[in-house]
C-alpha cells in the first residue's frame, strides 16, 4: 500500500487581496448577494460598505465614490423590487414566529437587520391578526420542536423543569407564558388555545 506523505509548504499561504471597489464591481457583488440572500436595504448597504472600506485600504480608493455608487444600487434594486423592507419583515417574522419566536424577539430581530420601526410595526401586527395569542402559539410551537414541558417522557419532566423554563425566557417569553407552556398537564387543551387546531 502506497503512503502519501505532505510536501513541506513554500511559505506561509498568499493573502487574498480585496478587489478595487469599481461601480461595476458593487454591482456584481450585490446581485450575487441578493440571488443568495434576502436582505434590507441596511444589510446591503453594510455588505457593500464592507467591501468599499477594504478597497480604499488596499488601493487607496476614495470612500465617498463607493458609497455613492451603494446608494445608487440600492436605490435601483429597491425601484426594481429586489430588495423591499416591507416584504423581507413580513417573511422573516412569519419564518421565525413559526419556529417559536417570541414577538419581543423577533421585534429585535428585525431591528437588528435593519428594518424600519414602522415595516417592523406592521409586520407584526401581522402575525397578531392572523394568530390567536402570537406569544403562546410560538412557545408551544418551540417547545414542541424542542420536545420540552409536555413534549418530555413524564420521568424527565420534573428535573428539566427549570432548564425549560429557563429556554423560554431566553427566547424572549414571559414567566407566565413559560409556566403556564412548561407545567401544561393537557397537551390538546394547551394546543387548542395556543390556536394551532
Amino acid at each position: 500500500m502506497k503512503k502519501f506523505t505532505r510536501q513541506p509548504e513554500d511559505g506561509p499561504p498568499k493573502r487574498k487581496v480585496p478587489r478595487k471597489a469599481t461601480p461595476k464591481y458593487l454591482g456584481n457583488v450585490a446581485r450575487f448577494y441578493l440571488e443568495r440572500y434576502a436582505t434590507t436595504e441596511t444589510g446591503l448597504r453594510r455588505y457593500l460598505m464592507r467591501k468599499v472600506t477594504l478597497s480604499a485600504k488596499e488601493h487607496d480608493t476614495d470612500p465617498q465614490e463607493g458609497i455613492e455608487a451603494i446608494e445608487a444600487l440600492i436605490t435601483k434594486f429597491r425601484d426594481l423590487n429586489f430588495l423591499n423592507d416591507e416584504r423581507y419583515a413580513e417573511g422573516r417574522s412569519g419564518s421565525l414566529h413559526r419556529r417559536g419566536t417570541s414577538l419581543r424577539a423577533i421585534r429585535q430581530d428585525l431591528s437588528l437587520k435593519g428594518v424600519p420601526e414602522e415595516e417592523i410595526n406592521k409586520a407584526i401586527n401581522i402575525i397578531e391578526e392572523e394568530s390567536i395569542n402570537p406569544d403562546l402559539e410560538a412557545a408551544v410551537s418551540y417547545a414542541r420542536r424542542r420536545r420540552m414541558g409536555p413534549y418530555r417522557p413524564d420521568e424527565e419532566r420534573e428535573e428539566r423543569r427549570e432548564r425549560d423554563m429557563a429556554a423560554l425566557g431566553r427566547k424572549g417569553f414571559s414567566y407566565a407564558i413559560a409556566e403556564k407552556v412548561i407545567q401544561a398537564e393537557d397537551l390538546e387543551l394547551l394546543e387548542e388555545e395556543a390556536g394551532l387546531f
